[in-house]
């Protein structure tokens, strides 16, 4: 990661607190954890954060009480719920205080940083994940949409372009289809399900020259890539 961005974590669970620290911090997110809304309250007042991750129940000052209180003094500063309510009348409050998204408990550690790295290019210009890959003889440039062979040049759309980079993070491991599909098409129906094996299709027509570089299909879970 060319820059270092610093995230506000606040979180009663100690145990799923500390995951979600190691978590990003393994992947280059400097993360302040704090226990409690007062406690994230008083961490935020005095650090400069780039993305605030606010679980909604917590005791002393639950999340969207510390989300009004960081929307008085920091307008822009991006927010993230997390909570275990899906009800949508508290999804339409999170909005409405500023939230930038909303995550479900429970939710994949993956699912986080994607949404955390999407929110950071919106409003940073930046880069918060890997610019390149190599595929093979194909460099993937992730920021241009492009697969580069020495002169040649393949340009991906923007779904192909997601779904390859989806699928390079996730390299000769499983990527599970409702992941990708909420991650890309935000829903999994069946219309995106399909939608998506097309892209699949098409991603193999650009590698089909590349051996070392297979997507394979497996049967009932999801897609590999394997390198």
């Amino acid at each position: 990661m060319e820059k270092e961005y610093k995230i506000l974590l606040t979180e009663d669970d100690e145990n799923l607190g500390m995951l979600l620290r190691e978590y990003l911090e393994a992947k280059g997110l400097k993360t302040d954890l704090m226990p409690d809304g007062e406690e994230g309250y008083k961490a935020f007042m005095a650090n400069k954060y780039d993305i605030c991750i606010l679980d909604v129940m917590m005791p002393k000052k639950d999340g969207f009480s510390l989300a009004k209180d960081i929307r008085m003094v920091n307008t822009e500063v991006p927010i993230i719920f997390l909570t275990a309510k899906s009800l949508k009348e508290d999804i339409f409050q999170g909005f409405k205080i500023g939230a930038d998204d909303y995550l479900t408990k429970p939710f994949s550690m993956e699912e986080l940083l994607f949404r955390i790295e999407a929110i950071l290019r919106r409003t940073k210009g930046g880069n918060a994940a890997q610019e390149f890959y190599q595929l093979g003889k194909y460099k993937f440039d992730t920021q241009k949409q492009q697969l580069i062979e020495g002169d040649n040049t393949i340009k991906l759309t923007t779904k192909e372009s997601e779904l390859l980079k989806l699928l390079c993070t996730n390299a000769n491991k499983v990527l599970e289809r409702n992941f990708a599909l909420k991650t890309i098409w935000v829903d999994d129906n069946y219309f995106n399900a399909r939608s998506m094996d097309v892209y699949i299709t098409k991603l193999r027509k650009h590698l089909k020259d590349e051996p070392s570089v297979e997507i394979i299909n497996v049967h009932g879970k999801g897609y590999k890539l394997v390198m």
